[in-house]
């Protein structure tokens, strides 16, 4: 499987203001949950272990999403398996790809609110 990023990048001098990269962080926080929720509505094991294992982390500003079963890669890439209406395989790969705008747009608002203030 070979991971699927997301790349944004602000060289600006204000965003690394304390206060700037506070508002770059709390945008990336909502995008990671965002994208989070979406991969969780497609996994293919409705409402069981796999699902409640995602976990969408942060360290400064990169961000992580990741699912910890025994199980969790088998079912992201194993493409002739079966699953309930609207849970597949690739369901976070899937979520990352169908998200990338919603993500721009919450990351950029704070940011776009905070640049004009």
């Amino acid at each position: 499987m070979s991971p699927q990023y997301a790349r944004m990048e602000w060289t600006g001098d204000r965003l690394w203001t304390q206060r700037g990269r506070r508002v770059a962080e709390r945008g990336l926080d909502r995008a990671l949950e965002h994208v989070l929720g979406v991969s969780n509505s497609r996994v293919p094991l409705e409402e069981g272990t796999l699902e409640r294992s995602g976990k969408a982390s942060r360290e400064g500003l990169n961000g992580t999403i990741s699912y910890d079963t025994v199980y969790a890669v088998r079912q992201h890439e194993e493409l002739t398996w079966r699953h309930l209406p609207g849970r597949r395989a690739k369901y976070l790969e899937s979520a990352v790809n169908d998200s990338r705008e919603t993500v721009a747009r919450l990351m950029a608002v704070s940011l776009r609110d905070w640049l004009r203030g």
